[in-house]
């Protein structure tokens, strides 16, 4: 019985992907044995801080790093980071910004929910958001009008979530922060490549330490020295509210060491989703296809759609139902108002893809037999 269990919590099969909702990442025993060993000892934070900000540099190409408690965390101490710098007065008055520089400049198809949204993360750190653009269509025209003298950072979100059409790219947002002179930040907290955004010229780049490096809940910020040792003093800000403990670091350090994107495992990833999509083909109203993330991120998962006229059911009311089964079964449910659901090997345990195979033909045979 898992620790879990133990608590009186029914059993998950996550499908969804590494989603803080469901725990983030099933970490490897080789890191939870790193957060073993940080938890029974004692360390001086602000030491560690920067040893790990050198481990975090070396993995990402940067100049520097700072573990934060998340990516969202990451993207409110950098927001402060740019606002206030390493000015203690400045940084004990934030969020309040009231005649510093602070305004953040998004587009607006990146003005995103995430499970919070980022508008409110930026607010956190002391930054006024201003959306240029519209959702499906933003022109360079429309950030470069937007830069006034009050403008402290440039932010660009590379994430499943966003507008991924008619979006300016991020060399153009470089472009435009060397132009006028203002640090480009890059949310890419589940992105996998940990080096590209650095070398591309990002001034400051967010990464979850619970996503694609298979850490536990944490996230890092990487990238000019000068940034990241700003990004570090707002833990005697705002950052308070959202320290990152010894045994995150250690368990994110552990993942970072071990961290390898050439080799994730694809090949096993496939093999799971085309069997899983076979089966489900198979179930009268269900189509099933292997599509890949909508980012262009080397992810493949089963994309299903449902005939309810077959089915007798929606893709809504299917998901809920796999949800209230115990094991409960998490799909990843973003399009499910169009009647997609999709399932994501990653996260899977060794055969839980017949399980879940299994239970969608049970709840499909029992909904054509009237049940």
């Amino acid at each position: 019985m898992g620790i879990y269990q133990q608590l009186g919590l029914k059993q998950v099969i996550n499908a969804s992907g590494k989603m803080t909702a469901l725990g983030a990442s099933a970490v490897h025993p080789s890191i939870a044995k790193a957060m073993g060993e940080a938890a029974m000892d004692y360390v001086e934070i602000s030491e560690l801080m920067i040893v790990a900000g050198r481990h975090i540099a070396e993995a990402t190409g940067a100049e520097d790093g700072c573990p934060t408690s998340g990516a969202a965390a990451g993207i409110a101490i950098s927001v402060a980071a740019v606002i206030a710098g390493c000015h203690l007065s400045l940084i004990e008055r934030l969020p309040f910004s009231e005649g510093m520089k602070n305004k953040i400049i998004i587009q607006k198809g990146h003005a995103v929910h995430f499970g919070a949204s980022v508008q409110q993360m930026i607010a956190l750190g002391g930054g006024k958001v201003v959306e240029v653009g519209h959702a499906n269509h933003v022109e360079a025209d429309h950030l470069r009008e937007a830069i006034d003298d009050q403008t402290a950072a440039l932010l660009y979100v590379k994430s499943h979530h966003a507008i991924q059409k008619g979006m300016q790219s991020l060399d153009t947002m470089i472009q435009l922060g060397r132009e006028f002179g203002l640090p480009v930040i890059v949310d890419a907290a589940a992105e996998e490549d940990l080096r590209r955004y650095v070398a591309m010229g990002a001034d400051l780049v967010i990464y979850s330490g619970g996503k694609a490096i298979g850490g536990p809940t944490s996230g890092f910020i990487a990238g000019r020295a000068d940034l990241v040792a700003a990004c570090r003093a707002q833990y005697k800000g705002v950052g308070r509210a959202m320290k990152v403990g010894k045994e995150a670091i250690a368990g994110l350090l552990a993942a970072l060491g071990q961290y390898d994107p050439e080799k994730q495992n694809v090949t096993e990833q496939r093999r799971r989703v085309e069997w899983l999509a076979g089966e489900l083909d198979r179930l009268p109203g269900v189509k099933a296809r292997i599509a890949q993330d909508e980012a262009g991120r080397e992810i493949y998962r089963v994309q299903v759609q449902l005939d309810k006229r077959v089915t007798g059911m929606t893709a809504h009311e299917l998901t809920r139902q796999l949800e209230q089964g115990n094991p409960a079964i998490f799909t990843r449910n973003h399009y499910v108002n169009t009647g997609v659901i999709a399932f994501d090997p990653r996260p899977f345990h060794e055969g839980q893809e017949h399980i879940i195979a299994a239970r969608m033909k049970e709840l499909l045979q029992k909904q054509g037999e009237g049940e």
